[in-house]
């Protein structure tokens, strides 16, 4: 399964050390605008090599646009997106090739198909993602143009670090897409050590879209929230996915947990802006944990293929924490799955029209 979506679907296709990655967006309305340029922003935002938090790895990322646009504008057919890759070092991983890396998709993919591409992880390596963050451009503008929708994100804990303070403006002016500026010192320091010691350290990364209109997704099998965390469960090293207060719910009693409601608007927000698998009008919140990268300098124990016991210790370039750069790409699938969700209400419901009373969120 390599697409995912309905009515707006997503096809990504390529390995990290291969020639290119690529995608194909299926399903979205023509008369759109799109340029090239404009997924140069969300594309550098994920890319690796811009700061010493990150892996090394610096690729160009431009995007080619082969097909769904002409004089700059959607046509309604599939839009081909493509982008080169130019940055691998593939001998990176020729001492490791027959070894399986604990923590890593190599044993699983093993088993999958009697066969795996062992530079970089292949398929199941973090570039796979560019594309969805390039797709993900196409729809937080149709979001925005159509309904006023607002997809932002922010890095809500590094280890054991929590913002200590919430600022939309700061998210922005640091690598970490950290909400709270005062902080950014204490987490270089945290981050040099951690580097320094060769070890990881998982993260977690908050999402919140606003102006979604009450009434998107299904009531049984296409809830909203069903789709957004197996979405946000896809992106590489998520072992968490929580829509509103997740799993802080199992501490909560019923009079702290629902969300009370007045025609002036609702009172709080523990669903996360989702009730039974419905928008509410409320910001969709939604949250992932990543887990601590397992390509690690330090030794450890794991087999070959032939079953041999061996000792493995991955060089080359690699993220001590991919939670830092995961706030666009979980941006990117909320969006995907709120644009897909759009088109499916529209087709469906399309002639319910304005419903009363409408409570603000």
């Amino acid at each position: 399964m390599n697409t995912f979506g309905h009515l707006f679907r997503v096809t990504t296709f390529g390995e990290s050390h291969g020639p290119a990655i690529g995608c194909v967006v299926d399903g979205c309305p023509p008369g759109l605008e799109l340029d090239p340029a404009e997924f140069a922003h969300d594309l550098q935002r994920r890319a690796t090599g811009k700061s010493r938090h990150t892996s090394a790895r610096r690729e160009a990322d431009v995007v080619e646009i082969l097909s769904g646009v002409y004089q700059g504008r959607t046509t309604g057919t599939p839009i081909g997106l493509l982008i080169r890759n130019t940055d691998q070092r593939s001998k990176d991983y020729g001492t490791i090739a027959a070894q399986f890396r604990p923590g890593h998709a190599d044993y699983s993919y093993w088993h999958k198909y009697g066969i795996r591409d062992p530079r970089g992880g292949g398929r199941s390596s973090a570039r796979e993602t560019t594309m969805r963050v390039a797709a993900g451009v196409i729809a937080k503008k149709w979001l925005g143009q159509r309904f006023g929708v607002r997809v932002r994100g922010f890095l809500s804990q590094l280890g054991q670090i929590r913002p200590a303070g919430f600022d939309w403006n700061a998210v922005e002016d640091n690598p970490f897409f950290w909400p709270h500026a005062a902080q950014v010192d204490e987490l270089e320091t945290y981050m040099d050590a951690l580097r320094k010691s060769g070890d990881s350290v998982g993260a977690r990364v908050d999402v919140v879209a606003d102006n979604v209109p009450p009434g998107w997704g299904e009531p049984v099998y296409g809830k909203l929230d069903g789709e957004l965390a197996a979405a946000l469960m896809s992106i590489n090293a998520v072992k968490g996915v929580e829509i509103g207060d997740g799993f802080a719910a199992a501490a909560q009693k019923g009079t702290e947990h629902r969300d009370l409601i007045t025609p002036q608007g609702f009172l709080s927000n523990h669903a996360g802006g989702i009730l039974g698998g419905i928008s509410t009008g409320q910001a969709i919140t939604a949250s992932i944990v990543l887990k601590p990268t397992s390509s690690l300098r330090l030794p450890g124990a794991t087999v070959d293929v032939d079953g041999n016991v061996v000792e493995v210790v991955t060089t080359g370039r690699h993220d001590p924490c991919v939670g830092i750069r995961a706030t666009p790409i979980a941006e990117a699938m909320v969006a995907l799955v709120l644009m897909d969700q759009a088109l499916r209400h529209r087709a469906q419901c399309g002639d319910v029209g304005a419903v009363s009373p409408r409570i603000p969120g």
